[in-house]
């Protein structure tokens, strides 16, 4: 933790470094509250929909609670995200929120693990179908195309592995520890429908959090196609998975200033950019903390009632 800590310090250190600081703060004053407030929005509404993804991937297994269950429990995760390392911190709170025995909470890491799947394939679905469109200017329906293409794809690829993830652990020992934890992704194996519908539903999640991050860098004046939001945003959130800062704090301002860069983005806006994306976690997150407090509240003045007798 201490690392990552010092990693995050000298990741915002590098970037701050590259930019004149008084531009950055005029950036940042000179924002459009109304665009912020529509991109804080979004941010949340895509949030809502990740849960019903978990919910979809969640049931099956045997986790038979409501679809806002999950989406409470998914924005506390969001919380935790912002103090635990990387975006995977909070994971592990979800997984331990969603059993309370050690068994089920294994069974919930794979539900989170199948979730994950998803999000990163719609990821590169979507940065990939982007970067190919500008690289060699599809027109929208050839782009479409190449979309439709790549989901066909990462779809493929689910059902060869999943679907033939019976005979992987035929090949494993009985009692190995590695058996045991995929056995428990079987279930999907039966209804390989299940990741394609968790696809497609990260696909919305993606778009929405591209078209976030595109109404906040309008508020501070930059205006690009969304061709070129659906090709960043992608690309900078799969680098914020890595463990390497805390939130990706220092890798998403630092991302947004290189990639920006070759749209002739200034390095005072793009970091603007990446500081105001981070400030709509933190708005989220402290919905996931809210919501956390209130179900800690709520369970303790239960079991005082019961200690009670009342």
């Amino acid at each position: 933790m201490g690392l990552r800590i010092l990693a995050t310090l000298t990741l915002m250190f590098f970037v701050l470094q590259q930019v004149e600081w008084t531009s950055l703060v005029q950036r940042l004053k000179s924002l459009e509250w109304r665009w912020f407030v529509a991109a804080q929005a979004v941010a949340i509404v895509i949030q809502i929909v990740a849960g019903i993804r978990w919910a979809s991937l969640a049931r099956p297994i045997g986790f038979l609670h409501s679809t806002s269950f999950f989406i409470w429990r998914f924005f506390e995760g969001v919380f935790f995200n912002l103090c635990l390392p990387s975006s995977i911190g909070g994971d592990v709170v979800k997984a331990y929120r969603l059993s309370n025995t050690n068994h089920g909470r294994l069974l919930a890491g794979c539900t989170i693990l199948a979730d994950r799947l998803a999000g990163v394939s719609a990821l590169g679905v979507l940065a990939g179908s982007a970067i190919l469109s500008i690289k060699l200017n599809l027109s929208p329906a050839s782009t479409f195309a190449v979309a439709a293409i790549l989901f066909a794809g990462v779809l493929l690829g689910f059902r060869l592995t999943i679907g033939n993830l019976d005979r992987f652990l035929d090949m494993l020992p009985v009692t190995h520890k590695i058996r045991q934890f995929l056995a428990q992704l079987l279930p999907y194996q039966v209804r390989p429908s299940l990741m394609g519908k968790a696809v497609a539903w990260s696909l919305i999640v993606q778009v929405g959090a591209s078209v976030s991050v595109a109404l906040m860098a309008r508020g501070i004046g930059v205006t690009l196609g969304m061709g070129i939001w659906f090709s960043v945003v992608p690309l900078i959130a799969l680098a914020i998975v890595l463990p390497i800062s805390i939130n990706g704090v220092g890798i998403r301002e630092g991302g947004m200033a290189l990639l920006l860069s070759r749209w002739g983005v200034a390095g005072e806006q793009a970091v603007a950019i990446g500081l105001l994306w981070f400030l709509t976690t933190i708005g989220t997150g402290l919905i996931g903390g809210l919501l956390f407090l209130i179900d800690r509240q709520t369970s303790g003045s239960t079991k005082t009632k019961e200690a009670l007798g009342t």
